[in-house]
């Protein structure tokens, strides 16, 4: 039986390259972003537009474009916003709200609306980042964010017994956040931009659709790991 999916973020990057390859696959595949992406709604994905920075207006959107599905099989959380690299004391509260609001709080009324509507949800997957972890300078909104979003997983799993979360890193992945960091100015302050610059173009930072493939087969193995745990896939026994 073909699995039913839904993904956040599908307009580009590792979204974008999840939805092609389980539309591939033979899956049914949901997928929201703001804009969208012509090419996979060709391919048979169900789409829909919302605008994750609105909540009153996406959670409303949301729960009538889903009103007629019964359960997910997988729930991808992947959209998110980087934000500039900048030291903290230079980033406007306003900028670091906006990342919160896509990176933290979308994904809580998201997960309200699917578990209000009594939807069955096998699994949820939120595309977290080793920049949870690291407190790398300049990485200031998204490291807090991300670092949020761990434990928001954590929150749910607790509350939502018969549902498997889990946080999960992918590691570097070739996008458009990739061509920014990439061509930033070498910069002492902001020591990952060197290994990011090093890594471009190499097997070390495959692209959207290679990441989506190894993430799809890794996805039935997160289940074996606590519920509502963070876990980096470079760091997975394979």
């Amino acid at each position: 039986m073909a699995e039913t999916i839904l993904i956040t973020g599908v307009s580009f990057g590792l979204g974008h390259g999840l939805a092609k390859v389980y539309l591939e696959q033979g899956a049914t595949v949901y997928g929201c972003s703001r804009n969208a992406p012509e090419e996979l709604i060709a391919q048979g994905l169900i789409f829909q537009a919302i605008d994750l920075a609105d909540a009153e207006r996406g959670q409303s959107t949301l729960a009538e474009w889903l009103s007629g599905v019964a359960q997910f099989d997988t729930v991808i959380l992947n959209a998110a916003k980087l934000g500039e690299i900048r030291d903290m004391e230079a980033t406007p509260l306003s900028d670091l709200r906006e990342t919160m609001e896509i990176n933290v709080w979308a994904n809580k009324w998201l997960l309200d609306t699917l578990f209000t509507e009594g939807r069955s949800v096998q699994q949820v997957v939120a595309i977290s980042s080793g920049a949870s972890l690291s407190g790398s300078r300049g990485w200031n909104g998204y490291s807090l964010s991300k670092a949020a979003l761990n434990m928001l997983i954590q929150l749910y799993a607790g509350e939502q017994p018969r549902t498997h979360f889990t946080s999960l890193a992918p590691g570097l992945v070739d996008t458009a956040m990739q061509d920014y960091l990439t061509n930033l100015p070498a910069d002492e302050r902001f020591k990952p931009l060197a290994i990011l610059k090093a890594a471009k173009g190499t097997e070390q930072m495959p692209d959207s659709e290679t990441c989506a493939r190894r993430l799809i087969e890794v996805f039935p193995e997160l289940r074996q790991h606590a519920s509502g745990s963070y876990a980096d896939i470079r760091k997975l026994n394979r």
